[in-house]
């Protein structure tokens, strides 16, 4: 990939193309490394904090990703008005407040608290980062930025469970913790000195009630946005409900909890190509051929398992691998779908590219996380359940996907 192969739709750059897409890697990351770090320590947390009923220790996940979705409301307007990279390096710092009051927490509430703060935090980063690329690029080209992005770091969620195991083993599960802190602390450098503002003065939009009311009222009333978020909700859900049941899936239902974080980090690079394919392709083939053949192939591969898995038709030795084979594709499925999703809801939203992105991630991860909650409830020692709501979810993504269409690109 080089600078001369994706072309920018204005404003300055000094990075080079690498860089830059590194660097908003490192800065989107940040969720990443923030929630499967935490999956290895989930058994051990609730038995602390929560002895009586350990499996809540699963809410850890959800305050930060529900902490993650509210702070996305005000992130978006903020970096419109302030500019990208104060709300990035001011959402660092409420990320680096939440992880530290986390790693003191006496209780389960105390802890779910500083996790919803810590959310909070990492939504400026994630939402300016994307309004950052909406700065410089737009249409197919800003699709595959986003990919590009994705498939860099593949790398976090890959070893981010591997890392948390070792973080215990050596200084319990509160050391996580101290690990956010030198992340974001190390990626908010990076940015501070590296990377120029990308919003020029002129360009910016006062924060006003009344511009923000009309900015969102824009944004719900253009119709292949609101059924672009519709479908991102979806595709985020199955995701979230993936990543809430895949370590009791391995402990109970396989016996692997020791082998968990392997599994998962090779399942993380075997589903990160799919971030690689897609910003090979979606300049020839279009972001909705992709969109709408990755929700079908994982809606039939879904439909099937559960019915073998319902009909006792299916070898014990047989479970394991196609389970991990369709882990492999609900990951994949993210890489093949989130970047075209974000790009054609953002494609309209050029001249409110912050609110835009605000009110996207807000909406598509707040209610993600209401989806997921019951899939990951339901768990009941097998992973049917978490696969007929995924499958459920699919079905429902790609009728939806079907009324979606690709846009003028504006500049």
């Amino acid at each position: 990939m080089t600078d001369a192969a994706i072309r920018p739709s204005g404003g300055p750059r000094a990075l080079s193309m690498p860089e830059f897409v590194a660097l908003m890697a490192m800065l989107s990351a940040t969720i990443a490394f923030s929630i499967d770090a935490m999956l290895p320590a989930l058994p051990e947390m609730g038995q602390s904090l929560s002895p009586d009923v350990p499996n809540r220790a699963q809410l850890v996940i959800v305050a930060f990703v529900l902490g993650m979705g509210a702070g996305t409301l005000f992130a978006g307007p903020l970096s419109d008005a302030l500019g990208r990279k104060r709300v990035m390096l001011g959402g660092a710092a409420l990320y680096c407040l939440g992880a530290a009051a986390a790693a003191f927490a006496p209780t389960l509430e105390w802890l779910l608290v500083a996790r919803l703060v810590q959310g909070v935090g990492a939504s400026g980063p994630r939402v300016a980062a994307q309004a950052m690329i909406r700065d410089l690029y737009a249409g197919r080209d800003m699709a595959r930025v986003s990919s590009f992005v994705m498939m860099t770091f593949t790398l976090v969620p890959a070893v981010a469970p591997l890392l948390g195991a070792w973080i215990i083993a050596g200084f319990g599960w509160r050391g996580i913790f101290w690990v956010f802190v030198l992340f974001a602390v190390v990626s908010a450098a990076w940015l501070a000195i590296r990377q120029p503002e990308t919003l020029a003065p002129e360009a910016r939009r006062p924060l006003n009630f009344a511009r923000l009311r009309h900015a969102a009222a824009e944004v719900f009333a253009h119709a292949n946005v609101r059924r672009a978020i519709m479908v991102q909700t979806l595709v985020f859900g199955m995701l979230f409900a993936t990543i809430m049941s895949v370590q009791p899936v391995f402990d109970v239902t396989f016996g692997r909890a020791e082998s968990f974080p392997i599994w998962f980090g090779v399942v993380a690079v075997l589903a990160g190509s799919a971030s690689f394919l897609n910003a090979h392709l979606v300049g020839r083939l279009g972001m909705l051929w992709l969109l709408r053949r990755a929700l079908a192939g994982h809606l039939v591969l879904s439909v099937v398992l559960v019915a073998l898995w319902l009909s006792g038709a299916l070898p014990d030795a047989a479970q394991f691998p196609l389970f991990v084979l369709w882990q492999v594709g609900s990951f994949a499925l993210a890489g093949l779908t989130i970047g075209n999703l974000n790009a054609i809801a953002m494609q309209p939203m050029g001249h409110i590219a912050g609110m835009a992105a605000s009110v996207i991630s807000a909406v598509s991860t707040i209610l993600a996380g209401a989806i997921a909650v019951p899939i990951g409830q339901a768990f009941n020692g097998t992973p049917v359940p978490l696969m007929a709501g995924v499958a459920l979810c699919a079905g429902v993504g790609l009728w939806l996907a079907a009324g979606l269409r690709e846009e003028p690109v504006a500049l």
